[in-house]
Order: C-alpha cells, then sequence, then structure tokens
C-alpha cells in the first residue's frame, strides 16, 4: 500500500510486514545547454533614418494662374520634365515690347553713330565746332547705353517667360502638388510640390565616439574605413537586402551626446526604403573570434535587467546576472556573467527557482527553447 503525504512525501507499506517510511523528495526535471564560445562577428546596431541624397522643392518664380498640373501625385519624374504651366499671354507680351524697344534703340544708336561719324569727319575740315562733335559723342554713348538697357530688359522678359514652364530640376519621386490649375501662383506661395530622388539613398545614425573607435580599430585591421558596409533592418523586423556603404563621418561631436552622425550611401532599385524612415543600421566586423553565446530561451528579463539559471556541480539552482551584446542566429553574445561550460536552464525554468535541487538533461542545440 502506497500514500502520499504532504509535501510530496511519498509513503511506503509493505504488505505483512511492518510499516516503514521512506523520505524521497519529487525532482524537478530540467534542460540545460551548456554556454560555448562560437566564432562571432561582433556588430553595432544604431537608430538610423532614411534621407533623399537629393530633395527639391519646387516653387513659382512668377505670378500668374496656373494653366497646367502636367504630373501624376506620386509618379516617378525626370530631369527637365514639365510639371506646371503658368499663363503664358502677358509673359510674351512682355517679350514683345522688349524687343520692340531694343529694335528702335538699336536704330536710335546706329543713328547717333552715324552722327557723330560725319562731326569727327567736319571737325577735321574745320566745318564743325568741338562742342559739336562732343555733343555728338555725347549722345552716341547715350544711344550705346539705351541699346544696352533695352537689351537687358529683353533678355529678363524671355527668362520670366521661361518661368512659366515649372520643370523638373532633379530625377526622383513627386509628392502631393499645393496647388490645381486656375490658382493664381506666386514667389511666396510657397512649395507647389516637392520632388526626392530614390535610389540610391542615405541612412543617417548617430554613433558614439566609444563605438566608433572600436570600428576603425577594426577596419584598420580589415583594410581601412573606405570598406565599412552597413546593413539595415526593417521596422518590421525585415533584413533589407541591399547593402549601404559608409560614406561620411560628421566632424563635429554633439556635446550634449558625445556621438557624431555618420552616413551610408543605400541602393534603392526596388523603391523600398522612403525618404524620413526609420531604420536599424548595422555595421558588422569581417573578421570572426571566439565569443561566448547562450541561448535565447535561458534568458530571463526583470526591473534590474537580463539573468539565467545555471545548474551548478551540486545539481541545485544558481540565479547569475547577465550581460548579453548583440543577437547571433538564435544565441545571444554574453559580454559578463556567465563562463563558457555552465549549463544554462533552457527548458523548465518556470518550473524552479533559485537553490532548489534538479535533475538535469543536456539537450542539443537544435532542442533549446
Amino acid at each position: 500500500m502506497a500514500g502520499v503525504g504532504a509535501a510530496g512525501w511519498i509513503m511506503l507499506r509493505h504488505s505483512g510486514g511492518p510499516t516503514q517510511a521512506a523520505a524521497v523528495e519529487a525532482v524537478p526535471a530540467v534542460g540545460v545547454q551548456p554556454v560555448v564560445a562560437k566564432g562571432v562577428n561582433q556588430s553595432f546596431e544604431f537608430v538610423g533614418h532614411v534621407k533623399a541624397v537629393e530633395k527639391v522643392d519646387v516653387r513659382a518664380r512668377v505670378e500668374g494662374f496656373l494653366e497646367k498640373v502636367l504630373f501624376r501625385e506620386g509618379q516617378d519624374v525626370k530631369a527637365g520634365d514639365l510639371l506646371y504651366q503658368i499663363e503664358k499671354i502677358q509673359f510674351q507680351a512682355l517679350v514683345d515690347q522688349a524687343r520692340a524697344n531694343l529694335v528702335a534703340a538699336e536704330a536710335t544708336a546706329v543713328n547717333a553713330k552715324l552722327d557723330h561719324t560725319r562731326a569727327v569727319e567736319l571737325g577735321k575740315q574745320n566745318f564743325s565746332s568741338a562742342a559739336h562733335v562732343d555733343h555728338a559723342q555725347a549722345a552716341l554713348a547715350t544711344a550705346t547705353g539705351r541699346m544696352l538697357q533695352m537689351k537687358a530688359a529683353l533678355v529678363q522678359a524671355e527668362v520670366n517667360l521661361g518661368y512659366t514652364d515649372i520643370r523638373s530640376p532633379i530625377d526622383g519621386r513627386i509628392g502631393r502638388t499645393a496647388y490645381t490649375a486656375g490658382n493664381l501662383v506666386n514667389p511666396a506661395s510657397g512649395v507647389l510640390a516637392t520632388i526626392v530622388s530614390q535610389d540610391p539613398v542615405y541612412v543617417q545614425f548617430p554613433v558614439s565616439v566609444r563605438d566608433l573607435e572600436i570600428i576603425r580599430e577594426a577596419r584598420r585591421r580589415e583594410g581601412g574605413l573606405a570598406k565599412v558596409e552597413i546593413r539595415l533592418r526593417l521596422s518590421n523586423g525585415r533584413d533589407y537586402p541591399e547593402r549601404g556603404t559608409w560614406n561620411f563621418t560628421d566632424p563635429q561631436v554633439s556635446p550634449h551626446t558625445d556621438s557624431l552622425l555618420m552616413r551610408g550611401t543605400v541602393p534603392n532599385p526596388e523603391r523600398a526604403l522612403s525618404d524620413g524612415q526609420f531604420v536599424t543600421a548595422i555595421i558588422q566586423e569581417r573578421r570572426e573570434e571566439p565569443k561566448l553565446v547562450v541561448p535565447h530561451a535561458a534568458l530571463q528579463v526583470d526591473q534590474s535587467g537580463y539573468y539565467a539559471l545555471i545548474v551548478d556541480g551540486e545539481h541545485k539552482v544558481q540565479q547569475r546576472r547577465v550581460r548579453v551584446g548583440a543577437k547571433h542566429e538564435a544565441d545571444m553574445l554574453v559580454l559578463s556573467g556567465l563562463r563558457e561550460g555552465d549549463l544554462v536552464i533552457v527548458d523548465g525554468i518556470q518550473k524552479v527557482r533559485p537553490g532548489q535541487t534538479v535533475r538535469e538533461t543536456v539537450l542539443s542545440a537544435d532542442a533549446g527553447g
């Protein structure tokens, strides 16, 4: 006969003999994995945002009524594409008027030149006074100046006429239009539309001076800063397939954060990245070095940070505070708190507590978590 007493003790009774009690404490079973050293690439992660290489705010440079809006909001445009057309008639009239004024000024200048030539010849023959020659020379200078003024006025009128055609200065994607056909626009109207270039794009992120020195030292061993590769992780957790290249470091350190701005150029052939988008920028060492890793399933977190439960040589549970680094596949890098060979609990963590005796089973890496 057997009976179960309090606190998990099992009472054994042998039939036909005296009652014999044996106390056997129930020992929970847990699955463990050893902390091991793996060849990993140290990586640094930064919060960055995407920035267009080129960005243009389209504005009106002359005043007039919008006659045509010649694009679809959100479409790709090429440099030189016609975007808006302002009513031309008044500007064409000013060009015609300036051209007519120039013709008249040129005629006056030709006549003044002839008068001056005649006055000079007559002066040589003493048939004209010096005052008359001076007057003719002054008239020629005045006519020439007037002609130059009319040429400048014609150029300005033609430029203003050209401004009635508002064209894209860059290749890129155009946003929404602030004005539609029929509206009066002028230089004070503000931005008509914004164009941002699409491929490639910049990714900008702040880097602490300490991390920058580590990255630079690693890159000096690997061939120089020009080869720094930047990987991106999108907000949905997926890795962006294209790799970027580090191309700029701000020479000024922020006195508030002890960091400086860094920038990389990233291909964007599928237009998956947009100006202003937040991403995670990752810089990873190329050379592998042995580092301690722990299965992600072994880590617990509370208000004080990460910790892991290990099983010691006496089969008792101990709690270890752990400082972890970046994620490496299914593991986390261990910066401090654990040693190689420590048996961390990955299965049955919820059933045990520090100080408790357990029966551990070493699991393969594939069985963890």
